[in-house]
């Protein structure tokens, strides 16, 4: 795979989240309190809590904030009912969006995000309706500016710690991982010093569609800013090429 870049994307969502760091610490909670309740409150021994963390601290959350996350989570460990869900769907021109959400109320969720689909000219579709175009990949992105080691030696020390792949950018390094090697090879990369511009399970579009039309382009947005302010909305994923 040649690697198609994120790294402008993932800057241009940090400068976003900064404006609501709110928002960001609310879905990373949400997250902390699942892997508590699945693999119990120490880190060294449930790998899921590791790698929220360190998402955690790549979106510069402070330590104490997780730490209380986690306290948190261990004391009401009966009464976290989160549970994951998905949707898929098309956007104007076809585009594929998809959807994945934490929420302890699945009606609610739900007509949410068809709301926010119906707003951008956009329709909610059966499971399966556009993830076959993605493939679900571990994926490291790392800034070149904040990484001293050489290019080679970096791929690897990636690839020996079981990466997929490794590609160059202008400004950036990208692993892509099996989803099931993600944790191990994140933590042997943070284990040898190397600093993360972003570190998570990720759906990779196989290929990417532009969109031109100003009407697409502002539907498209409309229903993309709706998820974003939707705190049960985790992740969306489309294959829309970034401009």
């Amino acid at each position: 795979m040649s690697g198609h870049s994120k790294f402008a994307n993932i800057k241009h969502k940090k400068e976003k989240n900064d404006a609501a760091k709110g928002k960001v610490f609310t879905i990373i909670g949400r997250e902390i309190a699942v892997a508590v309740k699945e693999g119990g409150p120490d880190p060294a021994n449930n790998s899921r809590l590791r790698d929220v963390i360190a998402k955690a601290k790549a979106n510069n959350m402070p330590n104490d904030t997780i730490d209380r996350g986690i306290k948190k989570a261990a004391g009401e460990m009966g009464n976290v009912n989160y549970e994951y869900v998905t949707y898929e769907g098309y956007g104007p021109s076809g585009i594929a969006i998809i959807v994945e959400a934490l929420t302890d109320n699945k009606n609610r969720t739900f007509s949410n995000v068809r709301n926010a689909f119906t707003k951008g000219s956009g329709t909610i579709g059966t499971q399966g309706c556009v993830s076959y175009m993605f493939d679900k990949k571990g994926q490291i992105i790392i800034d070149r500016e904040e990484c001293e080691m050489d290019s080679d030696d970096l791929m690897m020390m990636a690839l020996d710690a079981g990466a997929e792949d490794f590609s160059e950018e202008e400004d950036s390094f990208e692993i892509l991982t099996d989803p099931d090697d993600f944790s191990a090879v994140r933590q042997s990369l943070e284990d040898q010093g190397i600093p993360m511009a972003s570190a998570e399970v990720t759906m990779i579009p196989q290929t990417y569609v532009a969109l031109t039309d100003e009407t697409d382009i502002r539907q498209l947005n409309r229903t993309l800013d709706l998820l974003d302010d939707d705190d049960d909305v985790q992740a969306v994923y489309t294959n829309l090429e970034e401009g």
